[in-house]
């Protein structure tokens, strides 16, 4: 491995842990970042000439805390931190290297995320701030998977951060009950991240789709430091589950393949092993919630060596689940899947005839009800149904899906129609 190689791995790994640990020090998020940067700048210097620290993470905490420190001394408009938060660590790396496997480490870098995830902030802004801030994306890698402008990105990343220092997070070790809050919190933004890579087709699938490998690393990092956590262990399964198909998810055009369409030696082996063993794991604790519950069924649609040997009866029972525990139309309409597999589509479309009122502007709502309407022969009616699902699309393939459908439903009615005719 080159010297940058090994060296910006390094600093990806490292860049949670330190940049948490700076932004409890100086309490500013631009200032730990600033800070964090100039630590990152020294170790490409110094690095390949002395080689790697012992501990790289303590060793960016340590230059970057005093970079931070120098440039407030510079800079007499910006006041430093009370000396009781940054004067009680000695300039030491190895004593640093001790103090971070204590208690510190996990609430700095659940504070970091935290941040990132505030309720004062839109999804939108969450994501963008998390992908810059904890991952390190550059602002034009994140304006490339978001589709708007460089200029747009760095204004919308701004307004994160000044909405974030109006808001006066507190740096505090957080207790039990505010710790469970902002886990919650860190894994619902984690999951938006990878929802927005996963939602990528055609044209935007190159810019969009390494999101899911980063929210997968968000999940994993999460994980390492609460083990024990198995609504995390659920999340962490579920991302895996579904990123596991990614492949198989679009054709060589950019058109969307059904799950029962996929071809299934596409599906990434490893991944569903490592998912499996999760939610496996997260089970035996026998605490359910919402991620566990949808892992589970990923994994029982990941473990079906063909569409036929999917057991559709008990994904329906966990969505009766995951309807009491997460009450959603969308958790019903998904449901309504695994109810015409189990019971034909006139109980599904029953299922979902209520949803209407609350669905109507909702692309798969009338995807599904037309493709149910399809099922039971009523050709007029879920041609209907596709036009205002068309009407909805999101994107090309979405639209492009819709279309083959009302293709099928032509051609089925054209040789009814010529029979009519004689």
């Amino acid at each position: 491995m080159s010297d940058l190689a090994w060296i910006d791995a390094a600093l990806t790994s490292a860049r949670p842990q330190a940049l948490g640990a700076l932004l409890r020090y100086f309490r500013d998020l631009d200032t730990a970042e600033e800070a964090y940067q100039n630590a990152c700048l020294r170790a490409l210097k110094t690095w390949p000439q002395n080689g790697p620290p012992r501990d790289p993470t303590a060793w960016l905490i340590l230059v970057g805390r005093n970079s931070g420190i120098d440039d407030a001394r510079r800079n007499k408009q910006q006041a430093l931190p009370p000396d009781e938060i940054i004067s009680d660590l000695d300039d030491t790396e190895s004593e640093l290297a001790e103090r971070l496997d204590g208690s510190h480490y996990r609430d700095d870098i659940l504070r970091l995320l935290f941040v990132c995830c505030h309720p004062d902030l839109p999804a939108t802004q969450q994501i963008a701030l998390a992908l810059r801030i904890v991952s390190g994306l550059s602002v034009k890698q994140i304006a490339r998977a978001f589709l708007v402008s460089d200029a747009a990105m760095e204004q919308r990343i701004t307004r994160a951060k000044g909405a974030v220092a109006k808001a006066g997070v507190p740096f505090e070790t957080p207790g039990a009950v505010e710790r469970s809050e902002r886990l919650a919190a860190v894994a619902a933004m984690i999951y938006l991240i990878f929802n927005e890579g996963y939602s990528a087709s055609g044209e935007t699938i190159a810019q969009r789709a390494p999101l899911c490998d980063e929210a997968i690393r968000l999940a994993r990092l999460l994980l390492r430091l609460f083990q024990s956590e198995p609504e995390i262990m659920g999340l962490t399964s579920l991302l895996l589950l579904q990123h596991a198909r990614a492949a198989a998810r679009y054709d060589a055009d950019g058109g969307i393949v059904l799950l029962d369409d996929q071809d299934r030696s596409k599906w990434n082996r490893g991944l569903i092993a490592e998912g499996m063993a999760l939610i496996d794991k997260a089970m035996r604790h026998r605490q359910r919630g919402p991620y566990q519950v949808q892992a589970a069924i990923a994994a029982l649609h990941a473990g079906a060596v063909t569409p036929e040997e999917t057991d559709w009866r008990q994904i329906d029972l966990l969505y009766r689940m995951l309807e009491v525990l997460q009450p959603s139309p969308v958790v019903t309409l998904n449901r309504a899947v695994a109810v015409s597999k189990v019971s034909g589509p006139q109980a599904a479309l029953d299922l979902i005839a209520p949803l209407a009122p609350r669905l109507a502007g909702y692309f798969n709502f009338h995807g599904v009800r037309g493709a149910l309407l399809m099922q039971l022969g009523r050709g007029s009616e879920a041609r209907a149904a596709f036009d205002q699902a068309i009407a909805l699309a999101g994107t090309t393939a979405e639209a492009a899906h819709i279309r083959m459908h009302i293709d099928r439903l032509m051609a089925e009615s054209a040789p009814k129609a010529a029979q009519a005719v004689k």
